[in-house]
């Protein structure tokens, strides 16, 4: 079989691999689809896990399951799959903070998405692998585990009915941001990019307001579209510094401002402790989803709150993946890229 496999941010290569070996209870899966994801496209974050094969946001259909297997997926099932899935009994699922389970940071599926057949572990396949209702292509599949990290965003932002959200960074999660604010009570939704091609899917999506940083100053901009208030909830998306630093500043008295992707390593982070005291700012981050998170995903999926023919802009076939790679690294005119098989 193919896959695609990283050795460095700029060296991908196509490789042929033997299809995985399942155990008694675990599934092969023919993959359909796989998104390229942002976080991918971090340098410091993938070369550290290099070589590997690429991709964690794969749709397919199972091709074989083991006899050990209890549960309601059976072959010819599609379903979309969490690379992690966690043990659901420990002190940290026990709370809902699943990315914390030692078993969810350890699981994983084989080889990786951007590969032609995926072997599903036993414990991702009870906990975190989902069926995909009927009517539902494999590429609205692939966006369930990328949509289930801005619907724990939004829990965590503790958002409440009326609120103002502003979205800082509208690549394609921000654009699920957008997408999804009203859903959770959002009454203004203000986004802010420096590309033209995104700040119109914004106000396409549902964004009150978009604000080109490469032109407006985002405080001023804000300040005057809030009448002074600021943002309730501010989701800070790019890996910066920076962002994170505007973001508290954007922020309203008694506000949220969700990290929703970490900093580059070494950065740090100052703040002015008494400014967030005294106006009493919650600084949240939202990092991964659990499966609580990818089922609400998928009913949001299912409603057309998000869709493929919103979010997926380009698609390529496995030997393009370096090209689809590279496309979401430069982050200009184009949101989701999958690769298609």
């Amino acid at each position: 079989m193919k896959v695609a496999k990283l050795y460095s941010f700029n060296d991908i290569r196509i490789e042929e691999q033997p299809i995985p070996a399942i155990g008694h209870a675990d599934a092969l899966v023919r993959t359909e689809a796989c998104g390229i994801c942002s976080g991918d496209v971090m340098p410091w974050y993938i070369e550290k896990k290099a070589p590997l094969v690429i991709g964690h946001e794969p749709a397919g259909i199972i091709e074989d399951i083991g006899n050990d297997y209890i549960g309601p997926l059976k072959k010819g099932d599609r379903v979309a799959i969490h690379h992690h899935a966690p043990c659901m009994l420990c002190d940290y699922c026990r709370r809902g903070d699943h990315v914390q389970c030692e078993t969810w940071r350890k699981t994983g599926i084989i080889p990786g998405g951007v590969s032609e057949f995926i072997a599903v572990p036993e414990i991702n396949l009870k906990n975190d692998t989902l069926k995909v209702p009927a009517g539902m292509g494999p590429e609205d599949a692939t966006l369930v585990e990328p949509a289930a990290c801005v619907v724990k965003s939004f829990k965590r932002s503790s958002i409440k009915q009326g609120d103002t959200v502003l979205v800082i960074g509208l690549g394609v999660m921000g654009q699920m941001h957008v997408l999804m604010a009203h859903k959770f009570g959002a009454s203004r939704v203000i986004g802010a990019d420096m590309v033209d091609f995104r700040l119109s899917k914004a106000i396409e999506f549902g964004a009150n307001h978009a604000i080109d940083v490469s032109k407006d100053d985002l405080l001023s901009a804000v300040r005057e579209l809030t009448g002074g208030v600021m943002a309730q909830i501010v989701i800070a998306g790019p890996n910066s510094i920076e962002a994170m630093q505007q973001g508290i500043k954007a922020v309203a008295r008694g506000g949220t401002v969700v990290f929703f992707t970490p900093a580059k390593p070494g950065d740090i982070l100052a703040v002015d402790p008494n400014d967030i005291y005294f106006k009493d700012i919650r600084i949240i981050t939202s990092y991964s989803c659990g499966p609580d998170d990818t089922k609400e995903a998928m009913r949001l999926i299912r409603e057309g709150v998000i869709t493929a023919d919103k979010l997926v802009t380009h698609r390529f076939r496995i030997d393009e993946t370096a090209r689809a790679y590279n496309l979401t690294a430069n982050a200009k005119e184009s949101l989701k890229s999958l690769v298609v098989f």
